[in-house]
């Protein structure tokens, strides 16, 4: 019945012109083709789209019969004879229909699926979609691009796999339609490359969509995704093949990687694509990162580098995209950001990056996002390796480059542990110019001036001392060893000049604020002991208030468990004070005796 209604319809409409068919006609003609189709008639429309005669309507019409036959294709994925058939039927409507309806009906199948269909329907679709393109007689480059966008857009919604066994199995064919996504392009790729020396405007535009193509799969699914260990074969690595490939489009449209990367951010413009100028920093920040890491961290075609360039000069412009990789929050983009980090540093000399190198934006904001990952970032493997990555930034600067720093840092970090962390830094600074050659920075007026900055407490006697404590800690350190070390007849730190200063807005408040604060903890203590005794009956949760913020509810033994950690910090704090006091006085005394000695 179903053939029938089909061979009636291609009789009626075989009489009329093109213009004279009505949508009604190309409703009929769809639903009775579908009919054919679901009923298995599969045999019999072969014979009706083969047979010469219906070539004028199944090329007006027949496109819109794609849609039901690809749908049967996804029902029916077991290789057999009707499955041989539907194929069939697919590529003599690919070859026999209207191509740019044939294009649009593509593009809108492609964009209906989701979840593991999305893969599914791309493998399926991508050879009659480029067979489609290449029949078209003018705008491919619209049409390239229109495609590579949907296609991209759809595939954008597939999660990346993150670990080895993830990527093995590819639970969503991402990276079976990433292969295919190459296949697809190179055709349109070549063709640039053919036209290279005809500046023709049609060629342009096919480069401009191939460019932001490129650029859209460094950043999906190239800037997420996991690489395999380089050291594992590089050929079993699908994501690896997919970025080299793209690498390599980049450069045979005439955007080698290198041209891309040192000039990014830069005021001179590298685009002949108004698009591409507008939204630069905005949308290729992510994808030229993703590029840096790619050629610097994983070597994909690393050997396109001018060996002339001197490693100050790589670092200069990878740490613009390593602040792109640190100002994302997902552990993979983190971990590249530091990873394209380390192997820029790794490559300069220790004491040897230059001062100047810090008027660049990158070269402040880098070690301020370090300093987020270190305290803000739930992964315990990246706060690690971004205080290692610290250190090596710091080791890498000369003698000024570590001072401005360091007065940047205690300005900005906000962190305890950081601040220690920086005052453990300057201590080692300063016992290098005791041990070797005196450094002026980390002597005399210029190292009191970052003194300034460590020997004091932010809200006088009322800091919250436990929460400073690290600081507290590490400043006090550094003055027992500038006391220790420095003689008050050489005083090449400056210290001793500077000794009343300090002790006025720093050991005096500490003494005041530990008083205040230990009396504080021990009241809470005898509290918290005076109302265990009804607790205990109850079994209940008791909350603490400490410092204007309560503690959170938790078992009375613990809460006292930590108010005696709070008095423990405290006392450590006012031992070591008192060594610092006794110090001073002890020097102070003994060069007093000196003096009267020599008169």
């Amino acid at each position: 019945m179903a053939v029938e209604e089909l061979q009636s319809i291609i009789k009626k409409c075989q009489i009329l012109e093109e213009h004279d068919l009505k949508e009604e006609d190309f409703g009929l003609f769809q639903l009775a083709g579908q009919k054919c189709i679901e009923e298995g008639h599969i045999d019999q429309l072969l014979e009706i789209i083969q047979n010469e005669k219906n070539k004028v309507v199944i090329k007006t019409m027949a496109w819109n019969l794609v849609g039901p036959v690809v749908r049967c294709l996804l029902r029916n994925d077991k290789e057999n004879d009707k499955r041989k058939k539907y194929f069939l039927v697919l590529d003599l409507l690919v070859k026999l229909c209207n191509p740019k309806e044939l294009l649009l009906g593509l593009l809108e199948l492609i964009e209906e699926p989701s979840g593991k269909q999305i893969s599914q329907i791309i493998l399926l679709l991508l050879q009659p979609l480029q067979t489609v393109i290449q029949k078209l007689p003018n705008n491919k480059a619209y049409s390239v691009g229109l495609a590579l966008s949907t296609l991209w857009s759809q595939l954008s919604l597939l999660p990346v796999p993150y670990s080895k066994e993830h990527i093995q199995t590819d639970d969503y064919g991402l990276y079976q339609c990433c292969k295919a996504l190459i296949e697809f392009s190179k055709p349109f790729v070549e063709e640039v490359i053919d036209d290279k020396e005809n500046k023709e405007n049609e060629n342009k535009k096919l480069k401009d969509e191939l460019l932001k193509f490129c650029f859209k799969s460094l950043k999906y699914p190239l800037l997420t995704a996991q690489f395999l260990e380089q050291s594992e074969e590089a050929g079993n690595d699908p994501l690896r093949c997919f970025a080299s490939e793209i690498i390599g489009f980049l450069s045979a449209i005439g955007y080698p990687f290198p041209k891309i990367i040192f000039n990014h951010g830069r005021k001179k413009r590298i685009w002949n694509y108004l698009e591409f100028e507008e939204e630069e920093d905005k949308q290729l920040a992510d994808s030229v990162a993703s590029l840096a890491y790619l050629v610097f961290v994983q070597g994909i075609q690393i050997d396109q580098l001018p060996v002339v360039l001197s490693p100050s000069y790589i670092l200069q412009f990878n740490m613009g995209h390593t602040e792109v990789f640190l100002q994302r929050t997902e552990e993979s983009v983190l971990s590249k950001g530091l990873e394209l980090l380390k192997n820029g540093l790794l490559r300069i000399e220790d004491n040897s990056l230059l001062y100047q190198y810090l008027e660049i934006k990158s070269f402040l904001t880098v070690p301020q996002s370090l300093v987020k990952v270190m305290t803000l970032c739930p992964i315990e493997t990246l706060r690690k390796k971004g205080l290692a990555m610290l250190q090596l930034y710091i080791n890498k600067l000369d003698s000024q480059g570590k001072y401005t720093l360091f007065r940047c840092l205690l300005n900005t970090s906000n962190h305890s542990g950081v601040e220690a962390f920086i005052i453990q830094n300057i201590k080692n600074q300063i016992d290098m110019s005791f041990k070797k050659t005196p450094n002026k920075w980390f002597t005399g007026p210029q190292l009191i001036s970052l003194l300034d900055l460590v020997l004091f407490l932010p809200e006088g006697v009322e800091t919250d001392l436990l929460q400073n404590s690290d600081r507290i800690m590490a400043a006090l350190n550094l003055l027992r060893y500038l006391v220790i070390k420095d003689n008050e007849n050489d005083n090449q730190t400056g210290l001793w000049t500077e000794l009343g200063k300090i002790e006025n807005n720093f050991l005096k408040p500490l003494h005041t604020g530990l008083n205040m604060s230990k009396a504080h903890y021990e009241a809470e203590i005898k509290n918290s002991q005076e109302n265990n005794q009804v607790v205990q009956k109850s079994k209940d949760l008791c909350s603490v208030t400490v410092g204007r913020e309560e503690i959170p509810s938790m078992p009375p033994e613990m809460q006292l468990k930590v108010l005696h950690s709070a008095l423990f910090t405290f006392d450590l704090i006012e031992s070591v004070l008192a060594r610092v006091e006794e110090l001073i006085e002890i020097k102070t005394k003994s060069t007093s005796e000196e003096n009267v000695g020599i008169k």
